[in-house]
């Protein structure tokens, strides 16, 4: 139990433990995991809250919500999420880019950098599209930020066959799959942490998602996690 608590950096309460360990080939209920986790000293680690921000004030044409919070498509391929967030270290902010398959809320694509331009966006896209070359008749959604309602990213998208939806102003419920992934990137893996320079964070972003795509069991897609479920679909 103390070993998948601390490969989780102390973020999986009892019910995650229990699932993980039924998962391990353990019969155990919550009532007994919380037991044992009283037993052991495991304690999770509280949860901080962080603001997540939008620029959206620009002049260029913004796409309908296609998506429609229509967040569960039936495979693989079929919708891609993307939005940015930021990261504090003592160096200054680094801005962290996403691309996430819907279907398994894989994270297929990301980018981080200093600065939050396009080409912070573009090269997490290039990622995906690199991965998952298959890319015609997808739909993909982000807020109405600048950098994906510029001219070059829209141009990308259009170069590979992808239909651009985007969230409705001022609402980032449009948007929650991608939301979730960055509260669950910051209240499980970085709270706690002090980033000395922007290299290091750039670090731990790239272990946690190795541990999300790979190792964390997500509640929406049966408790596997995104790489096991498009395995056993």
């Amino acid at each position: 139990m103390k070993e998948l608590f601390i490969q989780s950096r102390q973020s999986y309460g009892s019910r995650r433990l229990m699932k993980a360990l039924r998962k391990e080939g353990f019969k155990i209920g919550r009532c007994r995991v919380r037991s044992l986790m009283k037993r052991l000293g495991i304690v999770v680690k509280k949860k901080k809250r962080f603001v997540i921000t939008t620029d959206s004030r620009h002049n260029f044409p913004v796409a309908e919500n296609h998506l429609d919070r229509q967040f569960q498509p039936a495979s693989k391929n079929q919708a891609w999420a993307s939005d940015i967030t930021y990261l504090w270290t003592t160096q200054g902010w680094v801005y962290l880019a996403v691309v996430i398959d819907l279907y398994s809320r894989r994270v297929v694509g990301w980018h981080c950098d200093k600065r939050m331009t396009q080409s912070l966006v573009i090269r997490a896209l290039m990622m995906a599209i690199n991965l998952r070359p298959q890319t015609k008749g997808l739909l993909h959604h982000s807020d109405r930020g600048s950098q994906y309602a510029s001219h070059a990213y829209q141009k990308l998208l259009k170069q590979h066959g992808i239909i651009c939806s985007m969230s409705r102003k001022g609402n980032c419920w449009d948007n929650a799959p991608t939301e979730r992934f960055f509260s669950s990137l910051k209240r499980e893996w970085l709270t706690g942490n002090t980033y000395a320079t922007r290299e290091a964070v750039i670090n731990d972003v790239n272990s946690y998602m190795k541990f999300y795509n790979q190792n964390r069991l997500h509640s929406t897609i049966n408790d596997m996690s995104p790489i096991n479920y498009e395995k056993c679909s």
